[in-house]
């Protein structure tokens, strides 16, 4: 499946669900307590992160899509906290707030990246449904996707009426399940249980095969327009009607934590849909963050660069030989980590000691290195016939194991001057005995800032000549 980083700062999403606050106390144990057989912490430490629905939000957020939420707190410290970071992450946080009421905290103590304890202060909240509904209603025309992130805490008391506010504006719905009675999402686009959710409502399946059927008669019934299932280790089923079934493997490479993974697969869902992503492509790309974050300690949101770097893998565009699309992706990400980008073009028909020098320099010059090679039919033209000794796929894959290359892209043309309008390096490099207005390119680098840098020639090193010496003999 082709998968590519979506645009999601056009992907404005609304959250509607149970925030919480998730607290943690840090410590180091040395000693158990004379009054119990428990380790004493000393706390020093205290980290407060959005949970729940506010968790999804800030998972939005961290893709760089406008996020909206609408949740219920009380009128107490917690509930500033939760404000406070919420805005700092960018999330417009609409909360109705109830006096008497605790925000809902729920507290880990942890020792060295282990959680030893947690505490759940919490009740159900008595949320005015229909106030609630309003200030939904109010913000979905500038929307793209409405969430319903539903821990059972009492903020979602009237799932039917805020699905139809969204499908009578076609916007589509996602849904977190809880509890046992799943009629309450009825009509929404797509509901995402785990495999335990999803089997206290169908039962035990047995194998695969009676998950899907389960799945398809849950679909039937409920008027779904899909249903993923997320199966931890045994990574992800995305159903629909009419269509086969999608079984994605786990994409973890280690994991840490598990906690506020649920949050992380619809968050990505949901940006993904909103930036106009097809089901299956979005279903991937949540996946992909699920395997990113349950590497990461307690509740986390996953970064737009994280997930880049995660589309690069699984497209094999980290490094090497990449296609143009590839190429640019890859920038971007490298871009967003400050990294310096530096580009250099030629034929290099038969690598010999002055390439590998000249590109070691080249690669001194920044962060990374494009290295831009002419195809078969560009060597041609310009080294004449009998050119190139070996053709373009050969050349780039000997290219692409030198150390100091990121990336191989090929281009048609006798010079690279399409290709560097679209990479815009930082620094163009060239080698030989040219005047920098000579270097082709130069005036198109220079024109929006960058950098033109021409490096001196190795002595005694020419393709030419090894082809000649070669023939000579």
């Amino acid at each position: 499946m082709k998968l590519s980083m979506p645009r999601y700062d056009q992907a404005p999403v609304l959250v509607v669900g149970d925030v919480m606050l998730d607290r943690y106390w840090h410590g180091g144990t040395s000693r158990i307590s004379p009054e119990a057989p428990v380790p004493v912490v000393r706390v020093e430490q205290i980290e407060d992160r959005p949970g729940g629905a506010a968790n999804v939000a800030l998972n939005i957020a961290a893709l760089g899509a406008p996020a909206l939420l609408v949740g219920v707190t009380g009128r107490d410290e917690a509930a500033h906290s939760l404000t406070d970071s919420l805005h700092a992450a960018g999330v417009e946080a609409h909360f109705q707030r109830i006096d008497e009421q605790p925000t809902i905290v729920k507290l880990r103590v942890m020792s060295r990246h282990q959680q030893l304890l947690r505490m759940d202060f919490e009740e159900p909240f008595d949320t005015d449904a229909e106030a609630l509904a309003e200030d939904v209603d109010g913000l979905l025309a500038g929307v793209k996707v409405l969430v319903l992130s539903d821990y059972g805490k009492g903020a979602l008391k009237n799932h039917q009426a805020l699905i139809q506010l969204a499908r009578a504006r076609g916007i589509p719905v996602l849904a977190d399940p809880k509890g046992k009675d799943f009629s309450i999402y009825r009509g929404a686009s797509l509901i995402t249980p785990n495999l335990s959710e999803f089997e206290a409502i169908v039962g035990h399946c047995a194998d695969e095969a009676e998950l899907v059927a389960r799945g398809a008669r849950l679909m039937a019934e409920l008027e779904l327009g899909a249903l993923l299932v997320t199966r931890g280790e045994h990574g992800m089923t995305l159903l629909r009607p009419e269509h086969p079934a999608l079984h994605l493997p786990a994409r973890a490479r280690e994991v840490f934590d598990v906690t506020g993974a649920g949050d992380t697969v619809i968050s990505t869902l949901a940006a993904s849909i909103a930036a106009g992503e097809e089901l299956p492509q979005a279903v991937a790309l949540a996946n992909l963050a699920a395997g990113i974050v349950v590497g990461k300690l307690g509740t986390a949101a996953i970064s737009a660069p994280e997930l880049r770097r995660a589309v690069q893998r699984e497209q094999g565009s980290e490094r090497g030989v990449v296609s143009v699309e590839q190429l640019l992706l890859a920038l971007e990400d490298a871009r967003a980590h400050g990294e310096k980008i530096v580009f250099t073009n030629g034929c290099f028909d038969i690598l010999h000691a002055g390439h590998v020098t000249y590109l070691e320099q080249a690669r001194a010059q920044g962060d990374r290195l494009v290295l831009a090679v002419n195809d078969d039919a560009s060597v041609a033209r310009l080294k004449g016939p009998g050119r190139p000794i070996n053709a373009v796929d050969r050349r780039m894959a000997v290219l692409a194991g030198l150390g100091a290359v990121d990336w191989v892209v090929s281009f048609a043309e006798d010079t690279p001057e399409s290709l560097l309008r679209a990479v815009k390096p930082d620094v163009l490099v060239k080698g030989g005995d040219y005047g920098i207005e000579q270097v082709v390119g130069a005036e198109i680098v220079r024109a929006y800032g960058g950098e033109v840098r021409v490096l001196g020639l190795v002595e005694n090193s020419s393709t030419t000549a090894i082809v000649e010496k070669i023939r000579s003999k």
